[in-house]
């Protein structure tokens, strides 16, 4: 078991003498209460949890406490409140208090002579509320609810507001952080073969599957739509600063919860409603706008449902699945439908969830989305019946087609099958990736054909604005091309394949649009023509020209994604030349190009979708997803992990751990490793400021499958170079000391020494125990799996070299993995 899986497990007495006191051999009654519990990563023990508690910190490198009023984290509330009297005492405001008077101070009676005064709490004192693990009370409760009240009023927002949202809406996304820990490793199945997703097999698969549904749907590990309301007890500001206590995540009172609402978009606490996107709203240029929140697409009455089987016998000619294949339950369909908009949808927004009919959308593409939606909601039996029902329907839909033409082809098909490969690629079985990449230049000629029809269908209007209607489709279409181009690039990023779309494709084709613009609800055709002549859609050409020469450019959050993929692919052609190394010239290029990109985000067009998903970064989450594949670019420039690249293709975690440790070679020491280590810093420090724990347990399900993909690089990089620093012969130089500091500035006092381990080893195996704790896409297991076993290999090799210089003993005898390094 991990060491971050391990913390929340309960506290277990080492004796039976809970309560009483402890006698010595003598018969003399012992001065001190026997220590009871026992550190599940050492042997010391403590009398009280709570010490226990504070000492696991050291082990699981977590820093609840966090100041409200600059980014510091600490271990301790003691030290938190000593920061704050030492740091933020000459800023003002109000000083934090320690337990003992916030207990007084929660728990002092109202004056006989009238109401008491309920304070107004700033920032910080918000912060600090729920620190002690008590539950809520009364009168805590009453300061924050006025406090709301307050600040909505400052704001401008009505106060009725306030309660008439609910604290999470029954169509908002459910709950994916339940009181109840979560199971250490949660992971695919593995497909012993992808050859059984033939039709022949389906049936098998799926009666067996389809026989179960009813009695596995109602043991589900999370609450169901009907049941969210009431079991959404928690809110992010607490879990921030709570995720590290080992007796579970803390959680209002159910029962003291009533009247108690989420303010609305605009609130002055957006942390509650999730991110906002990208800009704050309030400082968007132009007039005034509402904000919205999508509304995932639901079946609604059992007629539905009969429409949807009837799709998919039409779609079934051959007869393979509709004898066997049974859909899930409306309940279910609706949580998968939700799960998907609001989990998978915002990371790839290409398909228009106002026009998402799930009774009339074609059958192939219903069951790939709603198996995307299984997963997310942990029902991997599930969502690979709905993945292999998809498949069938797509493969049958095509051998019909014998005159089949990329033109012809329906735009449900591109995004079927881009669901489908999505589904394969990051699913952690060699075979999936295989078939993905049988099929990836169909999907490459599709896109091909279908932008022509495209272009020809614009040039056909001579100048003419779109409708609304023929918008939303030309918009589709330019959003589905563009998240291929995108999937592509991560299939070049983790597996260094061919990329199958080249940036030419593209050209003269409009970047996508913004979010506000896509999910717009046209009232007429006037307003509809004012919104489009107010917008800002520059084409992929104009866009990738002003970035190499040096111009700032203004485009959507999912336009900045589209275009960091393709500074990426830049890079990766560049650096695949044989012409690399004495090309300085278009090394600058790419580094103005990516200096420019990152300038850009400041004129990134404002949002106003609240996206509801908890991320560091307070923006769309395709800015939090492109910053990632920024970072990941920049270190591509200098060091080139191709090997690791290639081994990931097979799915073995004892190869890519190898080619994790025979790719020290390729970091060196110097000025230009120390940009690329700032880069591996910015990308550790996100989940070190958020909690290494609280990570684990959330970025499964709310971040994108880009940011472990584009991590690996970094993480190997950076344990490698911390491991040069550690052990190299040249002493490190001031820069290199003050890079070292900082990185293990992230980290507890005893975390690195409590394992006996040099930070070089300890980076690598929390964020391999961080990346595998909850499992979404099996990828990451993978990856976890081979983090961890490389790790061991940096501290075997430390031991054999050791060993070795100590007492002469062969590097052969010394531990497998020492010896397994020592080989490399």
């Amino acid at each position: 078991m991990s060491a971050v899986a391990g913390a929340s497990q309960p506290d277990q007495p080492l004796s039976p003498t809970v309560g009483r006191k402890a006698s010595n051999t003598n018969g003399e009654t012992a001065s001190q209460k026997e220590k009871k519990y026992k550190c599940q990563f050492c042997s010391r023990a403590f009398s009280r949890s709570e010490h226990r508690s504070r000492h696991e910190r050291s082990h699981t490198k977590e820093r609840p406490f966090k100041c409200g009023k600059c980014r510091s984290t600490f271990v301790r509330r003691d030290l938190l409140l000593r920061h704050d009297r030492t740091v933020h005492a000459k800023d003002g405001g109000v000083p934090l208090q320690s337990d003992s008077k916030r207990r007084n101070t929660g728990g002092s009676k109202a004056s006989p002579g009238g109401p008491s005064k309920i304070p107004d709490l700033d920032e910080a004192a918000l912060e600090q509320f729920g620190d002690a693990g008590d539950p809520f009370s009364v009168e805590q409760a009453a300061m924050l609810m006025t406090n709301f009240q307050q600040r909505a009023a400052m704001s401008g927002q009505d106060l009725s507001s306030i309660h008439a949202e609910p604290l999470i809406s029954p169509h908002g996304p459910q709950l994916m952080e339940p009181t109840m820990p979560y199971p250490g490793s949660m992971t695919l199945p593995q497909m012993n073969g992808w050859d059984q997703m033939l039709p022949h097999s389906v049936g098998q698969k799926a009666s067996s599957i389809s026989s179960s549904i009813d009695a596995h749907h109602d043991m589900l590990p999370y609450p169901n739509a009907n049941t969210i309301a009431g079991a959404q007890n928690t809110l992010p500001p607490l879990m921030e600063r709570q995720h590290s206590q080992t007796d579970g995540l803390p959680s209002f009172n159910p029962a003291s919860m009533n009247g108690l609402a989420t303010p609305g978009a605009l609130s002055p606490f957006p942390s509650m409603m999730g991110p906002v996107s990208p800009v704050d709203y309030r400082r968007s240029p132009g007039p005034p706008q509402q904000c919205t929140m999508a509304r995932a697409p639901q079946v609604e009455t059992d007629e539905q449902i009969n429409r949807i089987m009837d799709n998919i016998r039409r779609c079934d000619s051959e007869g393979a699945l509709v004898e066997t294949f049974r859909l899930p339950p409306m309940s279910v369909l609706n949580r998968y439908l939700s799960t998907y908009f609001s989990f998978f949808h915002h990371h790839l927004p290409f398909l228009h969830p106002a026009s998402f009919n799930p009774s009339t959308v074609s059958a192939p593409l219903l069951l790939s989305v709603l198996s995307i939606g299984a997963l997310y909601t942990f029902e991997q039996d599930q969502a690979y019946m709905l993945h292999i029902g998809s498949k069938v329907l797509v493969t049958q839909f095509l051998q019909k087609k014998d005159n089949f033409s990329s033109r012809k082809c329906p735009l449900w098909m591109m995004q079927s099958s881009l669901l489908n490969m999505s589904f394969a690629s990051w699913s952690g079985d060699p075979k999936g990736l295989e078939w993905a990449c049988s099929i990836k230049s169909l999907l490459a000629n599709m896109v091909a054909g279908n932008r022509y029809e495209l272009k020809l269908r614009g040039d056909a209007r001579e100048g003419r604005q779109p409708t609304h209607e023929e918008w939303i489709e030309d918009e589709g279409c330019r959003r589905t091309y563009y998240a291929v181009y995108i999937f592509f690039g991560l299939l070049t990023l983790t597996y260094n394949h061919t990329p199958a779309i080249s940036f030419n494709e593209f050209d003269t084709l409009e970047l996508p649009s913004s979010e506000t613009l896509w999910n717009l609800e046209a009232a007429d055709t006037d307003s509809w023509t004012e919104s489009l002549t107010a917008s800002t859609i520059i084409t992929f050409r104009e866009a990738h020209d002003a970035l190499f020469q040096g111009d700032l450019a203004r485009y959507s959050a999912f336009a900045t994604r589209v275009m960091i993929n393709a500074m990426f692919l830049e890079v990766w052609y560049h650096k695949r030349s044989p012409e690399a190394l004495q090309d300085v010239v278009t090394e600058y290029k790419l580094r103005l190009a990516l200096d420019t990109w990152e300038k850009s985000l400041d004129l990134c067009e404002p949002e106003t979708v609240v996206v509801q998903l908890s991320a560091p970064h307070k923006g769309h989450p395709l800015i939090f997803n492109a910053m990632a594949m920024y970072r990941n670019t920049r270190a591509r420039l200098v060091v080139d992990l191709k090997a690791i690249q290639e081994a990931l293709r097979y799915h073995d975690s004892y190869e890519v751990a190898a080619a994790m440790t025979h790719a020290r070679d390729n970091v060196k020491r110097g000025q230009e490793m120390l940009k690329v280590i700032q880069a591996c810093f910015d990308c550790i420090e996100v989940a070190a400021l958020q909690g290494i724990r609280w990570v684990a347990r959330t970025s499964a399900t709310n971040w994108s499958i880009e940011h472990p993909l584009c991590g690996l690089d970094l993480i190997v990089i950076l344990s490698l170079w911390l491991w040069r620093v550690e052990h190299d012969d040249e002493p490190a130089s001031e820069e290199e000391k003050h890079m070292y500091q900082k990185l293990r500035n992230l980290f507890d006092d005893d975390s690195v020494d409590g394992f006996n381990q040099k930070l070089s080893s300890t980076v690598a195996r929390l964020w391999g125990s961080m990346i595998d704790e909850v499992v979404v896409w099996g990828i990451t297991k993978l990856m976890g799996e081979s983090f961890k076993l490389h790790a061991q290999a940096l501290v075997g090799y430390e031991d054999a070299v050791m060993a070795e210089q100590n007492n002469g003993t062969p590097v052969t005898q010394m531990a497998p993995h020492a010896a397994e390094v020592a080989a490399y």
